[in-house]
């Protein structure tokens, strides 16, 4: 079983803010022309919550303290034109900084999918699905819940702080400059704070990828884990990483409950500064009742939009977390790329040569040593040999899902290297031991490789793969849904359909990995009917471990160590009593004993 973890390694220093949400603002430029609407009604609703109390204050001392009744009824009015007018342009603001931002996480969303998809397949050796799922829903998800609709709110909170501090300083200069005596408090606790609570966060994501995976993988393995009694393992496992999880969140709930109370106490602390400082004024004559009230409305309106400000920061912290770990999934570099020059693979004719080949995962450790072969068209090729030994490295070459360390991999004489690799699958099909299906209907799945198919094309297919019959019994005969991952199938079932798959792309290159394993006897025989009929004609590699099915290859090719240490027919090799034969033998010996 594979341990769960992050992409990056937990020592790497993770990537630092600022350029991360530089880099994140960047996907507003295909926006950049709706920014400008939702930033005025952002400065709209701004003005209207600062003009507020100036104008309360400036009615206490010119209508309410006169005795205007008749002007106090007129401002009552204007007051409430100016706050609809807010109300609305706030409104705005949240449809439009919302339009913005689902547009902009739902690009990211496509991006890491694009990537998932053009990550080479070495990357997949060393990666957890559930820690990229993580990434793509849990993180995707964080970054909205900060940005969805609280970015909106945000932003019209710092405008708003903006137009406070300037109105306090406005009606009363020395008022105005007391009040702000609790700023560089408040800038220096919300530095304290995000500090702490950026490595929290960062914890948070990485333990959420961590669970995700174990869940992927406990999930899909309940039958395992039942048959070999590793339930209570299993539980106790996830039991940890939910523990992680539940610590990481609990610590960052932490930062949180102190800074908010310490937002609170300041809040508390200017406004006693501004009744004690704006009561000595107006007592000596220095300023008005109305300028008191409204310096002291400013101050209860200047830490509501802090507070909100410094609830979006938490909450961004964790978001920016989740964007640190999805950017460093999108700078994974990309699958082989295409030489510059690389030409459209050509009708190939089916000779497949190996030169030399060296390769390794590890390029410390070679798994391929010095090979050589050579495939002649419509030859069947058969890789026998124990695990490990390369059989399906060579197969990995040849679809140039890597690239050798040294020598060349040559169809028709054409280094893979040199051709674009979609030309070059293109025209090779490939039957697995574990087929894949997908949760579309039987037609879907077997035009898997070639979408545009129709359905005589489909049905002519699944007859060659002797599948035909049993598609047309279903319910819904090719309409019928197969379930996740062919759920509703039989394993022989979904081989034949991918047999069908196969075929349907009609490739010139055929690669059987273990086709006719873990299915019963009777269905065998259809497999193997089916693949004997869409061998004739096309160059084939056979991974084989029961020996009894390559008996009529045209080269038997016996894999250790990375090496080519037997090579010849069936009957060749069983005459020069080796390591072929021995294998065959004691095969042979224990079907006799079974």
């Amino acid at each position: 079983m594979r341990t769960p973890g992050p992409i990056v390694a937990p020592t790497q220093k993770a990537t630092r803010q600022l350029p991360t949400l530089q880099r994140f603002l960047g996907y507003l430029q295909p926006y950049r022309k709706e920014v400008p609407v939702a930033l005025m009604f952002v400065a709209i609703g701004a003005t209207t919550q600062s003009i507020g109390p100036f104008l309360i204050g400036w009615s206490i001392d010119n209508l309410i303290v006169k005795g205007n009744l008749q002007g106090l009824y007129l401002m009552l009015g204007v007051l409430f034109f100016v706050y609809a007018v807010g109300i609305l342009a706030i409104r705005a603001q949240i449809l439009r900084v919302g339009w913005i931002v689902q547009r902009v996480l739902g690009q990211l969303r496509q991006d890491i999918f694009t990537k998932i998809q053009s990550l080479p397949v070495s990357f997949f050796d060393r990666s957890e699905a559930g820690d990229l799922m993580s990434r793509l829903l849990n993180d995707v998800s964080v970054v909205n819940q900060a940005f969805g609709q609280t970015i909106a709110q945000m932003l019209g909170n710092l405008f708003s702080l903006v137009g406070i501090v300037i109105m306090m300083l406005v009606i009363n200069l020395r008022l105005g400059l007391v009040s702000n005596l609790t700023v560089p408090l408040m800038l220096i606790t919300t530095g304290f704070f995000a500090r702490w609570a950026r490595a929290r966060f960062r914890v948070t994501r990485e333990t959420i990828g961590e669970l995700s995976t174990k869940l992927e993988e406990d999930i899909g393995s309940v039958r395992e884990a039942q048959a070999f009694n590793r339930v209570q393992m299993n539980i106790e496992e996830f039991n940890a990483l939910n523990a992680a999880n539940r610590d990481a969140n609990v610590q960052a709930v932490a930062i949180t409950s102190a800074f908010l109370p310490s937002i609170d106490f300041l809040n508390t602390l200017a406004t006693a500064v501004v009744l004690a400082y704006g009561g000595y004024l107006a007592y000596i004559g220095e300023a008005t009742v109305g300028i008191v009230t409204a310096s002291l409305l400013y101050v209860q309106q200047f830490f509501r939009p802090v507070q909100i400000l410094s609830q979006f920061y938490t909450q961004a912290q964790s978001a920016l977390a989740g964007v640190e770990r999805i950017f460093q999934l999108l700078d994974q570099p990309s699958q082989l790329n295409d030489a510059g020059d690389a030409a459209e693979m050509p009708p190939i004719q089916g000779e497949v040569r190996f030169e030399a080949v060296t390769f390794g995962y590890n390029p410390d450790q070679p798994v391929l040593k010095n090979v050589n072969l050579l495939a002649k068209p419509g030859q069947t090729i058969a890789l026998v040999g124990p695990t490990g030994a390369g059989k399906s490295t060579i197969i990995n070459l040849i679809l140039r899902f890597y690239d050798v360390s040294t020598g060349a991999v040559k169809i028709d004489d054409i280094d893979v290297r040199a051709v674009t690799q979609a030309s070059l699958r293109r025209q090779i099909g490939i039957v697995l031991q574990d087929n894949i299906l997908f949760g579309g209907t039987v037609a879907e799945n077997i035009a898997f490789g070639r979408p545009d198919a129709t359905q005589a094309q489909i049905e002519a297919a699944a007859q060659v793969a002797n599948v035909h019959d049993f598609i047309t019994q279903l319910p819904q005969g090719y309409s019928t849904l197969v379930g996740e991952r062919g759920a509703n199938l039989s394993q022989g079932q979904r081989q034949l359909m991918s047999i069908a798959r196969a075929v349907l792309i009609n490739p010139r290159i055929l690669i059987l990995d273990e086709a006719t394993s873990s299915i019963d006897t009777r269905t065998e025989g259809l497999v193997q009917d089916a693949i004997d009929r869409i061998l004739a004609d096309r160059t084939s590699f056979v991974i084989a471990h029961r020996l009894s099915t390559v008996t009529q290859a045209d080269q038997v090719l016996v894999i250790q160590q990375g090496e080519i240490v037997e090579q010849g027919t069936h009957t060749e090799l069983i005459a020069k009593q080796g390591v072929y034969a021995n294998l065959y033998a004691l095969q042979l010996g224990t079907a006799i004993a079974a």
